[in-house]
């Protein structure tokens, strides 16, 4: 795909989508989870050397040994990532359990469903704990009280509140493959 490049911009995003997409469709994957474009860029001048050299001189093989360490690389990390959210999961469930008493059912219920929608409103936690505005609002506030969550909008009203913790886990990677090599990938 990024030799014949069909498309005016993009063949680069779009060629790295196919992957993960013809695997799943392969059934290899699951689920289409795995993202190269993360190692790609930590090593985007050995992708580039590595396409080149397929078009160049066919070379298949070191293609393949390349992408394969990807592979293992993307998938060593995404089973770290899980690791971390499950301990981080039980970190947070013991701390709802320590602090909130009576409120620490609805608490619990609350903090599964962050790991769905790690930021929300008031009125969106009121949907999914099924409790009055005014009593979700103090369970909010709780939440952030124990730094389980934080408000990000700095206003008193229509505030936003992002479960930082869980956010941090898939961030980090992001900022740790920024510093590789900035240029983006095409």
């Amino acid at each position: 795909f990024e030799t014949i490049h069909p498309f005016l911009d993009g063949n680069g995003r779009v060629g790295r989508l196919l992957i993960t997409f013809l695997l799943y469709e392969r059934g290899v994957l699951r689920r289409p989870l795995l993202y190269l474009s993360h190692y790609f860029r930590l090593h985007q001048t050995e992708y580039y050397d590595r396409l080149q050299s397929v078009r160049d001189a066919g070379d298949w093989e070191g293609w393949l040994r390349f992408f394969l360490d990807g592979v293992a690389h993307v998938a060593n990390e995404a089973t770290e990532t899980a690791r971390r959210i499950v301990n981080l999961r039980e970190r947070d469930r013991e701390l709802v359990r320590q602090t909130l008493g009576p409120r620490t059912s609805r608490g619990l219920a609350l903090l599964e469903q962050l790991y769905q929608r790690p930021i929300i409103t008031v009125s969106m936690a009121q949907q999914l704990v099924d409790l009055s505005f005014a009593n979700t609002n103090s369970l909010v506030n709780k939440l952030v009280d124990i730094q389980l969550l934080r408000e990000m909008t700095g206003q008193r009203r229509n505030r936003r509140y992002v479960y930082d913790s869980y956010m941090a886990l898939f961030l980090d990677d992001e900022s740790e493959s920024s510093g590789a090599e900035e240029t983006p990938l095409a």
